[in-house]
C-alpha cells in the first residue's frame, strides 16, 4: 500500500534500514499541535519576492554540511543537522526555448487519434487572454502557474504530431522479446508550518519542515529525500556517457518544485535540467504530467482539477521552458486515482485531452473490460481508456496500465524488468508486438528505494542494454508502436471500474439526475458497489471521515468558480494567480491520508487563506 511519508512528518522512514519489509513499520514522530490564534485576515500573497525585470543567473548556495557522502554512498546515508536555508528572493527562469525548426524534419507519426468535434464543457472554464506571455518562474511573489495557458496550449497542439524519442530511440523494436519502464514520483505537500502560529505561519515545503526540525522523529531523512530528488540527474548523464541506454520516466509535483526553488535546492533543478534540455541525454527521461497541488481526480471539482493539470503544465514550462513542455506526453494521476462516476470520469479525460496529453498511467484495478467487467486479460499491451457520461457524450485516451500494488520496492529493485524476461511477443491487430511491463513509486520514500534503487537502476541498465528486455519509456514504446502502423483504435477498450453495473441500468444521455437514481438504487443492493474511484489501493476513501476538511474545501472551490471563473477574470491578474495557488494547495491528497488532527488543521487553514483572498481581494 502506498504510503506518503513525504507528505507527513508524523509517518517517516527510516533510511537505516535497508531490508524493509512494509512501509507501515516506520517509526511515528510526536508532533505538537499549533497554537490555536484567533484567525486574522492574511496577507494576499506567497511569501517570495519576484520581479519581472530580465532574467539573472541563478547561483545555488551550498547547504550545510555538504552531503558529499550521500551522493557517493546512497547505501548509507547518515546526516548531521544542517542550517535553514533562507528563502529565496529574486528568481527567473532563463529564456524560453522555442520549439527548434530542425524538428519539422523529423518523421512524422500518428500519435493518436483526436476527438471529434469535443462537446462543451459543463462548467465555467478560465478566462485565458490573448497575449505574448510571460514565462518567468515567479511573478508578483507567486509561483507562475497561469496567465499564458493559449501560449502554452498552441505549443502542444503544433508539436502533438511530430515524434519525441522516436528517431534517436536506438531501440531494435522488430527484435525485442519485451521491455519494462519505470516511472519515480516525487512529491511534497505544501503547509501552514513556517512559524509557531498556524494563522499567520508562513506557507512552507513540508521538506523544509522536515530540515528545520531534524530532531523530530525521522525527519532526520530530509537530507536523503534532497539527494533522491537529484540523483538521477547524476545517474543518467554517467551512464549514456559509458555508452548505456538508461530509461527514466520522472513525475514531479509542482508543489514540490515550488518548494525545491523556494527552499534554494538549485542543485535539483540545475540536475533535472541537465537531463530534460541536454541533447546528449534527453532521449533517456520522459516527464509526466501531474495535478500541481497532488490532488486527488475522484474528489477534487472537475472545474478545479482542470486548473490543476493547466498549472503544474505551466509552471513546468516557466523552469524547462516550452520546448521541454511539448516533449510531455503522458499524465500520472495523483495516487493513481481515477474516478469512476461517469461524469467525473469524461470530465477527467476531457481535461487530459484538451491539455494535450495522449495517455494516461492507471492502475490495474481501476478498469475494466467493458464488454464483461473483469480485468484487463493483457495488462502489458496499451489499452483505450473510454468514458462516456450521463449526456452520451465519450471521450477516450490511451492508458498505460501499471500492474500489481503500491510497494515501492518493486520499482526499487526493478522488478519490471525481471518480469519482462519473461514475456513474450503478443498479436496485436495483426502484428507481433512486444509487451512492456510498467510500474511506478514513491522515488524517495523508504530505505529499500533510498538505498538499494541507485546500484539496482545502474545494474539493470547494464544488463539490459543490447538485449531483447530493454528498458524503454512509454511515449517511445508507443511511437514504435505506431510506426508500425498500430492504430488507438487497435487497443482493447477499458472503462473505469464498476461501470458495467451502471450501464446495465442506464442508457447514455438520460442525464444526470436519472445517473444518481440508478447509482443509489446500485448501492442499496450492492453494498461493494461505490463512486469514490479506484487508487492505489482499494482500502482507502478519500472522502469518509474528511467531513471537516471537505466541506472547507468545497466552500472555497464553490467561491473561486463564483468569483474567479464565472466572472471571466483573466488568469495572469494577480489576484486569480494567488487565490489558484491557495485553491490548489488546499486540495492536496495530504490533507485527506492522515486522519483527523494536525494534516486537517492545515487543510482547514489554508482553506481559511483562500477563503479570505477570495473574499477582500475580489
Amino acid at each position: 500500500m502506498k504510503k506518503f511519508f513525504k507528505k507527513a512528518v508524523n509517518k517517516p522512514k527510516n533510511i537505516l534500514s535497508s531490508q524493509d519489509t512494509s512501509e507501515s513499520e516506520s517509526s511515528t514522530a510526536t508532533i505538537e499541535e499549533p497554537i490555536q490564534a484567533k484567525p486574522k485576515p492574511i496577507q494576499n500573497e506567497v511569501k517570495l519576492t519576484q520581479t519581472k525585470s530580465k532574467p539573472v543567473e541563478i547561483k545555488a548556495k551550498p547547504i550545510q554540511p555538504k552531503l558529499k557522502s550521500v551522493q557517493k554512498a546512497p547505501v548509507s546515508v547518515k546526516s548531521e543537522p544542517i542550517k535553514a536555508v533562507k528563502p529565496i528572493q529574486t528568481v527567473t527562469t532563463e529564456s524560453v526555448e522555442k520549439v527548434s525548426s530542425t524538428d519539422t524534419k523529423k518523421p512524422e507519426i500518428q500519435t493518436s487519434k483526436p476527438v471529434e468535434q469535443p462537446p462543451k464543457s459543463h462548467f465555467a472554464l478560465p478566462n485565458c487572454p490573448d497575449w505574448e506571455g510571460d514565462f518567468s518562474e515567479y511573478i508578483d511573489g507567486v509561483p507562475n502557474i497561469s496567465g499564458s495557458e493559449k501560449v502554452m496550449l498552441d505549443t502542444l497542439k503544433n508539436a502533438s504530431s511530430k515524434p519525441v524519442f522516436l528517431p534517436d530511440s536506438g531501440i531494435d523494436f522488430g527484435n525485442i522479446r519485451g521491455a519494462c519502464a519505470i516511472a519515480l514520483h516525487m512529491h511534497q505537500p505544501l503547509i501552514p508550518a513556517g512559524g509557531g502560529d498556524l494563522q499567520n505561519a508562513e506557507i512552507i515545503s513540508n521538506l523544509k519542515y522536515m530540515w528545520d526540525n531534524q530532531y523530530i522523529g525521522d525527519n532526520h531523512n530530509a537530507p536523503a529525500f534532497h539527494w533522491c530528488y537529484k540523483r538521477i540527474g547524476e545517474f543518467i548523464p554517467q551512464l549514456m556517457n559509458e555508452g548505456k541506454q538508461p530509461r527514466v520516466m520522472l513525475e514531479y509535483s509542482g508543489a514540490l518544485l515550488h518548494g525545491l526553488r523556494q527552499m534554494e535546492l538549485h542543485d535539483v533543478l540545475d540536475n533535472l535540467k541537465t537531463i530534460t534540455l541536454d541533447q546528449n541525454y534527453r532521449r533517456a527521461v520522459e516527464w509526466l504530467g501531474c495535478p500541481w497541488g497532488h490532488a486527488v481526480a475522484p474528489s477534487t471539482p472537475v472545474q478545479d482539477y482542470r486548473l490543476h493539470v493547466l498549472a503544474w503544465q505551466h509552471h513546468f514550462a516557466a523552469i524547462f521552458g516550452l520546448e521541454a513542455l511539448s516533449r510531455v506526453r503522458g499524465f500520472s494521476p495523483s495516487e493513481m486515482a481515477l474516478p469512476n462516476h461517469p461524469d467525473v470520469a469524461y470530465e477527467f479525460v476531457k481535461t487530459l485531452k484538451d491539455c494535450g496529453y495522449q495517455w494516461v498511467l492507471v492502475q490495474e484495478h481501476t478498469v475494466e473490460n467493458s464488454a464483461n467487467g473483469q480485468n484487463p486479460e493483457r495488462p502489458h499491451i496499451p489499452h483505450r481508456l473510454t468514458c462516456t457520461n450521463s449526456h452520451g457524450e465519450t471521450c477516450s485516451i490511451i492508458a498505460i496500465i501499471k500492474t500489481q500494488g503500491s510497494d515501492t520496492k518493486l520499482v526499487a529493485q526493478m522488478q519490471p524488468y525481471y518480469e519482462a524476461k519473461n514475456q513474450y511477443r503478443c498479436n496485436l491487430a495483426g502484428k507481433s508486438i512486444p509487451p512492456l511491463v510498467t510500474q511506478i513509486a514513491d522515488g524517495e520514500n523508504g530505505g529499500v528505494m533510498m538505498n538499494e534503487f541507485p546500484n539496482k537502476f545502474f545494474e539493470v541498465s547494464n544488463d539490459g542494454f543490447g538485449s531483447d528486455t530493454p528498458l524503454m519509456n512509454a511515449t517511445e514504446y508507443l511511437e514504435h508502436l505506431f510506426a508500425m502502423g498500430i492504430k488507438e483504435e487497435d487497443f482493447p477498450v477499458v472503462q473505469p471500474v464498476m461501470q458495467k453495473k451502471i450501464w446495465e441500468h442506464f442508457q447514455p444521455g438520460d442525464g444526470p439526475e436519472k445517473l444518481a437514481q440508478v447509482i443509489k438504487e446500485i448501492q442499496q443492493t450492492d453494498h461493494q458497489f461505490h463512486m469514490e474511484g479506484g487508487s492505489w489501493t482499494n482500502n482507502i476513501s478519500w472522502v469518509d471521515g474528511y467531513d471537516n476538511v471537505i466541506g472547507p474545501m468545497e466552500k472555497v472551490s464553490s467561491m473561486f468558480n463564483e468569483k474567479a471563473l464565472k466572472p471571466q477574470i483573466p488568469t495572469n491578474e494577480h489576484r486569480y494567480r494567488n487565490a489558484l495557488f491557495h485553491l490548489m494547495t488546499s486540495q492536496t491528497s495530504c490533507y485527506r491520508y492522515w486522519g483527523q488532527g494536525l494534516w486537517t488543521d492545515y487543510g482547514q487553514e489554508i482553506c481559511r487563506r483562500a477563503n479570505d483572498i477570495l473574499t477582500y481581494d475580489f
